[in-house]
């Protein structure tokens, strides 16, 4: 019964650490450090818009860790629409959301 106890009292802990584990990390960077391929991906596809930020993320994804980098860009006009755009280490185009 108290092995139960300590099992039930434990597993909350042990969710919050294997959460932050599998989070992975974010990191601001300079468009200057973003690697050529990826550049050109989030050219592409920011239609004239003015990058806010750059983002480079590592995730963990079934085992293996993927480099991503996300820019926020503000769309010329008097919308001033946002847009995320994500990009792999390799150029590919993984997302791009729409505010």
């Amino acid at each position: 019964m108290r092995t139960r106890i300590i099992a039930w009292a434990a597993l909350p802990l042990i969710m919050a650490y294997a959460a932050t584990s599998f989070a992975g990390k974010s990191e601001e960077v300079k468009w200057a450090d973003v690697p050529a391929n990826v550049q050109k991906t989030i050219s592409k596809h920011m239609g004239g818009g003015e990058i806010e930020e750059i983002k480079k993320e590592t995730r963990t994804t079934d085992g293996k860790s993927l480099t991503i980098y996300e820019a926020k860009v503000r769309k010329p006009g008097p919308s001033g629409k946002k847009i995320e755009i994500e990009v792999d280490e390799d150029g590919k185009l993984v997302e791009l959301e729409d505010d």
